[in-house]
């Protein structure tokens, strides 16, 4: 797993354009089931860092659901992945908003399924929904695709702590 932390520019036409972006941290992931585990680590140790644990368990579920729908459908099956590291994922904290965006190597775009009642699979994207204050998925310009998902911050945060 590759880590990155820095205070950035707003760049991603995905992401709110009216807030200046506060912090970001990003780290890429090999593309393997364990994948998820190391997505979900990474979060709990980010938003802890920003200050922000009563998000975490939200968070890292969604995360685990994008992750997870990364890994198994936008990588192809039969090929090695294309690099270290074929799926990215990225934090990112505004005022009044944290975004976690995971990007994958497909051009496919995220199908929500409605899961039969006994199914083991089939409910992520639905998760994904009840969970955030919103999703969506952005193709990329040169590679794949970005699945997003935003939170509200607790108790109306403003600002990271400094």
């Amino acid at each position: 797993m590759t880590a990155h932390t820095s205070a950035l520019s707003r760049t991603d036409a995905a992401l709110p354009r009216d807030e200046s972006l506060g912090a970001f941290a990003a780290c890429g992931l090999g593309g393997c089931p364990r994948s998820a585990g190391q997505a979900r680590r990474f979060v709990r140790t980010t938003l802890t860092s920003w200050a922000l644990p009563s998000l975490v368990p939200d968070m890292t579920l969604v995360v685990s659901e994008l992750v997870t729908n990364a890994v198994q459908h936008g990588l192809a099956p039969s090929s090695s992945p294309p690099s270290e590291n074929p799926v990215w994922l990225g934090l990112f904290r505004y005022p009044g908003t944290v975004v976690c965006a995971v990007s994958d190597p497909s051009s496919d775009p995220p199908r929500p399924r409605a899961a039969r009642d006994t199914a083991g699979n089939g409910r992520g994207l639905a998760l994904v929904g009840a969970l955030s204050e919103s999703w969506s998925w952005d193709p990329a310009p040169l590679w794949g695709k970005t699945v997003w998902a935003s939170f509200a911050l607790p108790g109306g945060l403003a600002r990271p702590p400094a």
